[in-house]
């Protein structure tokens, strides 16, 4: 039987390297594809539309919602961030465990539509780490670092909807571990139905 492959939701604290932590991930084993996502906010300096994110127009954006062709979406510092839906069905139709780094709003919706859907929070060694990060980009304003601090007291409220929390301290220990999560959750019988089905038929 063709092992489908499964959606992995991975949140966490902005500055906390999920961005890093997902490339390094996908670049490391060959079993994942992550998904890019669609977004209103204005690329970053060095980020390319189809890379990094799809970058859209508001109107483009609520088209999509409207045509129900995300998985997810949400508001985030006044910009749309969402899941396209068919490169993530293709995906896992070929085997293949797709990763969506998403906010804790979305996350909790994937989960309610899809239940077997992997849930993963990334989170610093410390918050004084985690401020340093933001500071590091070079790319945030003081005001835009407050706003995303505030936003991560906002987020540590519901951690616990999450399967794994994940310590991102060093790079390559951190990937590996992620990995081993993911292996360990393909076993979950909630993961296994058609498996659990089939055997079940061959013993009557």
């Amino acid at each position: 039987m063709k092992r489908k492959g499964i959606l992995i939701v991975v949140s966490g604290f902005s500055g906390a390297g999920k961005g890093t932590l997902m490339k390094k991930l996908v670049q490391e084993y060959d079993n994942y594809a992550l998904s890019i996502s669609m977004t209103t906010r204005a690329p970053r300096e060095g980020e390319e539309d189809g890379r990094e994110y799809y970058f859209v127009s508001r109107e483009q954006f609520e088209t999509a919602i409207v045509q129900d062709k995300l998985v997810e979406y949400a508001n985030y510092l006044d910009n749309y961030y969402g899941t396209p839906v068919e490169y993530v069905e293709k995906k896992l139709t070929e085997g293949k465990d797709v990763v969506l780094e998403i906010e804790i709003q979305g996350a909790l919706e994937v989960k309610h539509k899809f239940p077997s859907a992997l849930l993963l929070f990334v989170m610093p060694p410390s918050i004084a780490e985690l401020k340093q990060r933001l500071e590091q980009r070079g790319t945030e304003s003081r005001e835009n670092i407050e706003k995303r601090l505030s936003r991560a007291r906002e987020e540590a409220a519901g951690i616990e909807n999450y399967e794994y929390i994940v310590i991102n301290d060093d790079l390559d220990q951190c990937v590996r571990q992620l990995h081993s999560i993911i292996t360990a959750a393909h076993a979950a019988p909630a993961r296994n139905r058609d498996l659990i089905k089939k055997m079940r038929e061959e013993l009557e």
